[in-house]
């Protein structure tokens, strides 16, 4: 079998990595200069592999199962995964959140007084009381992790194509050449497939990267807020990723200065050595969600479609990329994404 994917975001490599590790020849075109992914929301997200957090922030079951599918491949293909768990917290005016937030979710253990909060990260532990430890998440730095899928994609055997941005006509022609001579055409663009998908939108993220040498966190946190959720995520060398806003929009333009302030006030709360920190850049792009904000693989005339993952990207790839496997080499069939069935959307 072989295989072209469109698309070099986290979807694109999880699939061209899943796939040339069965053995099947796998050709990925990419329309960014190296680093792939670079010019996508793949290169602006948290990383954060979180189906817990994700199943109490509101997210559907089928999320969380995909997203614990996931952890595994991350485990056993990633060696430098980062285990440390996810740790919540909540003012102490906030602590309603932090207990609706336990009632909607599993794998949790209680931190109650501030020493317990200190085991984990010592420097929150004088401004908060009270939290969660979800230990069995973990998170990546997705600008080391796309190269590394890369890498890994060329050492199974796979060619990756940069500079490859296709018209819809090219497009065309790229696939009616592949289907005569045999070839599977994989689309993982995102967005730039809503020409085939019409019922995709975009759901904008921004973002703030900061450098601070005065805090040192060892794993992502979660500061609930009834009105801007915030979360924090350690790259290393003192640098976090500062995220919360999601907006129904499809502007992919500069961070406005309203979300600069909350994601700002907002990590102040969290910690005030933040307010001395370095504003190392700022960044928005545009996710791809279907209307019920659930992923699918779906085949419209030859392509099939890898798409919808919403904030999940890092989550969801490697079940997504390892069900498409089985699909092509296997035949097996998963009505709860390739929208068979959309009653089994939603898992039980």
């Amino acid at each position: 079998m072989q295989v072209t994917i469109i698309g070099g975001g986290i979807a694109g490599l999880c699939c061209g990595v899943e796939l040339a590790g069965r053995g099947i020849g796998v050709e990925l075109l990419e329309r960014s200069s190296p680093p792939p992914g670079s010019q996508g929301c793949s290169w602006c997200a948290g990383g954060m592999l979180a189906p817990w957090c994700e199943l109490a922030d509101g997210g559907e079951p089928l999320i969380a199962e995909l997203g614990r599918e996931s952890l595994a491949w991350w485990r056993t293909h990633y060696p430098d995964l980062c285990s440390q768990g996810t740790l919540v917290l909540a003012a102490a005016r906030d602590r309603a959140e932090l207990t609706h937030f336990a009632q909607r979710t599993q794998h949790w253990r209680q931190l109650e007084g501030t020493a317990q909060i200190a085991e984990l990260e010592p420097q929150l532990a004088e401004r908060h009381e009270s939290g969660l430890h979800l230990a069995a998440e973990a998170h990546v730095d997705p600008r080391r992790v796309l190269p590394f899928l890369a890498e890994r994609l060329r050492v199974l055997g796979g060619e990756l194509r940069h500079g490859v941005e296709l018209t819809e006509d090219e497009l065309v022609t790229l696939v009616e050449a592949a289907t005569r001579h045999g070839r599977v055409v994989i689309d993982c663009r995102g967005l730039g497939a809503r020409a085939a998908l019409p019922d995709l939108r975009g759901v904008r993220g921004e973002m703030l990267l900061l450098h601070s040498r005065e805090l040192r966190l060892h794993r992502p946190v979660r500061l609930l807020h009834p009105r801007l959720p915030l979360y924090v995520v350690p790259r290393g060398e003192g640098v976090y990723l500062v995220g919360a806003t999601m907006i129904e929009s499809d502007d992919a333009g500069a961070v406005t200065a309203r979300a600069a302030l909350e994601l700002l006030s907002a990590a102040y709360a969290l910690h005030p050595a933040f307010g001395e920190a370095r504003i190392l850049e700022l960044g928005a792009q545009v996710r791809p969600a279907f209307p019920d904000n659930l992923p699918q693989i779906r085949r419209v005339g030859a392509v099939w479609h890898i798409n919808g993952l919403y904030r999940h990207g890092f989550l969801l790839a490697p079940a997504l990329a390892w069900r498409m496997a089985e699909m092509l080499q296997h035949g097996r069939s998963y009505p709860e994404l390739t929208h068979e069935d959309p009653a089994q959307r939603r898992l039980a």
